[in-house]
């Protein structure tokens, strides 16, 4: 994708390659940006099964605030530590120091599970743009009953500082269908925190 960076944007590539692809009716599962990108593309009607995992978008005016002011100070240090972090995230004192935004046990985590995820957030050049067109874009729309086109499950993790929990009642009231699972001892990474639960619930999500 070239140009802008926008959520509509970003789901129109995602649509493009469903259909490109041939998988109509694929069955989608997205985490934080990438569980609104799938909620917008079942809003749409593309997909079949869809699983969003403390997904953003839901927020109210001062959430949205804390989250943008909270995070991309925690990006801009992650970046600037880019050399320290197989280090840093491989001692239990600097998963809590770096972690305990998105992560309700950072301690608990291994190195191995969080440095691919955390290098991704301070080496990829579209971090600060997807960062705004979270922030600056339009909340997430919403879905009447019935016009989804598969079964939607969304995760929340009842820890999560990110997203946080309020927020799925926004979400469960936009997708009247929807199911809500709650990942209790779980920060913003139901995948980190709760993996095989996490799994489990997509893999009894979708078809």
């Amino acid at each position: 994708m070239t140009g802008e960076v926008s959520i509509a944007r970003l789901t129109d590539s995602v649509a493009d390659f469903i259909r490109e692809q041939g998988l109509e009716g694929v069955s989608t599962v997205g985490q934080s940006m990438g569980g609104r990108i799938v909620l917008e593309l079942a809003r749409r009607g593309v997909g079949g099964d869809t699983v969003a995992l403390d997904p953003g978008g839901f927020w109210n005016r001062r959430e949205l605030f804390v989250f943008g002011a909270t995070l991309r100070p925690s990006i801009a240090l992650v970046r600037a530590l880019r050399g320290r972090l197989p280090a840093l995230l491989g001692s239990s004192v600097g998963r809590t120091l770096l972690l305990a935004q998105l992560s309700a046990r950072p301690w608990a985590l291994s190195e191995e599970t969080v440095l691919p995820d955390v290098r991704g957030l301070a080496d990829s050049p579209a971090t600060g743009a997807a960062l705004n067109a979270l922030t600056k874009g339009p909340k997430q729309q919403g879905a009447p009953a019935g016009t989804v086109p598969g079964r939607v499950t969304i995760g929340w993790g009842r820890r999560d500082l990110v997203t946080v929990p309020r927020q799925a009642a926004r979400a469960a009231e936009l997708f009247p269908d929807a199911v809500l699972h709650w990942f209790g001892r779980c920060g913003h990474f139901p995948q980190w925190d709760a993996p095989a639960e996490a799994t489990q619930l997509i893999l009894d999500s979708t078809d």
